[in-house]
């Protein structure tokens, strides 16, 4: 599909045996890069706010649609979506641009696949500027079997992988419908209730709050996944049982200078222990909800530069 017009054109790099759309600006900037990963259900133009920005400051931005997504690589086997895969197409990256490290920025699922290349990767990760997801320390059990335990049959991680392909059919037949309930702002707070969260937001007719973007912009998300499906992204999900196993002899602890933004109004609250797993953080919080660079973009564009510049100035 087109993407609009004001957005950087997109280059197919082959990493091994799949392929990625990568999206770049500043190009002219070599030696600096710093690496935007969006999230669940997102695309690599969630970044596009910070894209111009972070050029025009020297940085050399690259920008995948991570593998399940878009124009990338969407792999039949379950088990090719997991932390090893994940975090290996991000080292294959830099290695394809002749980078030894780079700058990594994760909002939602893509902070979590940051969190693991620290871990997996640390020689390659120079600093973390994470959004809405904090480390999630490891937990006794699988983290699926925890989950259950905890939220219950109908929590959506659990759903995802005790029916495989259910809640992908739902959202596939209700992209338009899902995407635009999803994606919101200002929701007011209340308590959770009982059901399967993403397949009643596919099929909801009263959606909470305001619209997070306008609808030009909403419509590249509607459309690239009218075309991909849903299935290859929520493999992610399917494989957090074999993250768990795949990390369980390395060490838990992110040492790199990183930089936590939280949204005030997000579902996800704020980790206590953050500090723990990553000594050397800071930490920001910004008036919105989950869609933090989406909602908020200057603001969350000013707080990364901000910390950037002292971060590279140390």
């Amino acid at each position: 599909m087109t993407i609009n017009a004001h957005f950087a054109t997109p280059t197919r790099i082959t990493l091994g045996d799949i392929d990625l759309e990568v999206f770049e600006a500043g190009r002219e900037n070599r030696g600096n890069p710093i690496v935007l990963c969006h999230g669940w259900p997102e695309h690599a133009y969630a970044w596009r706010h910070q894209m111009p920005a972070l050029a025009a400051a020297g940085y050399h931005v690259i920008v995948p649609n991570q593998r399940g997504y878009g124009n990338s690589s969407r792999p039949s086997a379950v088990e090719d979506y997991d932390i090893a895969h994940l975090t290996g197409d991000l080292a294959a990256l830099l290695d394809h641009f002749g980078y030894e490290a780079a700058t990594f920025v994760g909002h939602d699922w893509g902070a979590n696949v940051v969190w693991s290349m620290a871990l997996l990767h640390p020689d390659r990760v120079a600093r973390i500027i994470n959004l809405a997801l904090p480390y999630q320390p490891r937990t006794p059990v699988p983290w699926i079997a925890w989950m259950e335990s905890v939220f219950g049959p109908d929590n959506y991680f659990v759903h995802f992988n005790r029916q495989p392909g259910v809640a992908d059919a739902v959202l596939d037949a209700n992209t338009d419908r899902f995407l635009r309930n999803l994606f919101r702002k200002n929701v007011p707070p209340a308590p959770p209730e009982p059901g399967m969260m993403m397949i009643d937001l596919a099929t909801s007719t009263a959606p909470s709050g305001d619209p997070v973007m306008p609808d030009e912009d909403l419509a590249v998300f509607i459309a690239v996944f009218k075309e991909t499906g849903f299935t290859g992204s929520i493999n992610w999900y399917r494989n957090m049982d074999r993250n768990w196993h795949i990390l369980a002899d390395v060490d838990p602890i992110v040492r790199q200078p990183t930089l936590m933004i939280y949204g005030a109004l997000d579902m996800i609250p704020p980790s206590e222990t953050l500090a723990d797993f990553v000594p050397n953080v800071d930490v920001r919080t910004l008036d919105c909800g989950h869609w933090i660079q989406q909602e908020k973009p200057d603001e969350t564009t000013q707080a990364m530069l901000d910390w950037l510049a002292v971060r590279q100035a140390a």
